[in-house]
């Protein structure tokens, strides 16, 4: 749906009103119980390893936060990734113990939160990725979702080596697509927050 409506600036001229971007209704869709509705049988939500799942099973958390450090409440968050031999799942199947593709709503703390497994190395042209999740961010404001990467901060030397990371030749700038190990509850998370606009801002990818 988007707005017909014109607005007047000063010098008198008519300009179009915003496009409706995916947020706030994006939930309605993609995350029924955030938007206050029942659940379908088969939620693809945030929980992308269950039990069985071969490989480290870790947590991936974080914010989102705009050009003003405000938090980004209804930010929805979508990440897919290799397993831990750095295999993509070519069909999708929820129930397998690791479906390869997860969403997570920002509404409830201000965080997203995933259960995965620490994907493996994954070929490119020939030489090896280091280990990321694909991330993929919704909201309000955005008319085309954002695209990025989350890699990892004790994966340092594939870091070193990586012919995507190492892409962008400003060492500030990789640093926002590192995600940062901390105390977890049983498992280790690893925290990557995500900044929209204004300083720190994420590198997003255009793929």
């Amino acid at each position: 749906m988007y707005s017909q409506y014109k607005l007047q600036d000063e010098t008198g001229l008519l300009r179009e009103t915003a496009s409706q971007t995916a947020g706030p209704f994006v939930h309605i869709g993609l995350a029924l119980e955030i938007a206050g509705f029942e659940s379908r049988a088969d939620e693809i939500w945030q929980d992308l390893a269950k039990e069985g799942a071969e490989g480290e099973h870790i947590e991936l958390v974080g914010r989102v936060y705009d050009g003003n450090g405000d938090l980004v409440r209804d930010a929805l968050i979508e990440i897919w990734q290799a397993d831990s031999q750095g295999n993509y799942i070519a069909n999708f199947d929820n129930k397998k113990p690791f479906s390869g593709f997860g969403r997570s709503a920002c509404a409830v703390d201000g965080d997203f939160h995933f259960n995965t497994i620490k994907p493996g190395q994954v070929d490119f042209n020939g030489k090896p990725m280091a280990p990321h999740i694909n991330i993929a961010v919704f909201a309000r404001g955005i008319n085309i979702h954002l695209q990025t990467r989350a890699y990892f901060d004790d994966e340092q030397a594939a870091n070193d080596n990586c012919p995507i990371l190492n892409g962008i030749p400003s060492d500030v700038r990789r640093k926002t697509l590192v995600a940062v190990k901390e105390a977890g509850e049983g498992k280790p998370r690893y925290r990557f927050d995500i900044y929209l606009q204004g300083a720190g801002e994420t590198v997003f990818f255009d793929f």
